[in-house]
């Protein structure tokens, strides 16, 4: 399973589960917010490590740099789009 599958997985499961959303949200406040996180999925069942979620974001957002534009360094930065992190709070904390 890749990092986008478990986070469109955990994704599916907080709009439903409003325990483990919550349970979710609450690691933003942690010393070490990012390590919370991982932690928390781990103990739901997800083997996903931060130095994953960081290179998939960044993996994610070079293949849609290479798409666009011939994929130059004239590239426009997607603002945003290389952080699967921030993204997945975005959705969740909307609901």
């Amino acid at each position: 399973m890749t990092v986008y599958d478990i986070l469109t997985e955990l994704q599916e499961k907080v709009f439903h589960d409003e325990t483990v959303r919550q349970e979710l949200l609450e690691t933003r406040t942690a010393e070490e917010p990012l390590f919370a996180f991982c932690k928390k999925c781990q103990e739901l069942g997800y083997e996903l490590y931060p130095m994953e979620l960081v290179n998939a974001g960044e993996e994610f957002y070079a293949s849609m740099k290479r798409s666009t534009n011939g994929g130059g360094e004239n590239s426009p930065k997607l603002e945003g789009e290389d952080d699967l992190y921030e993204l997945f709070f975005a959705a969740i904390e909307e609901k």
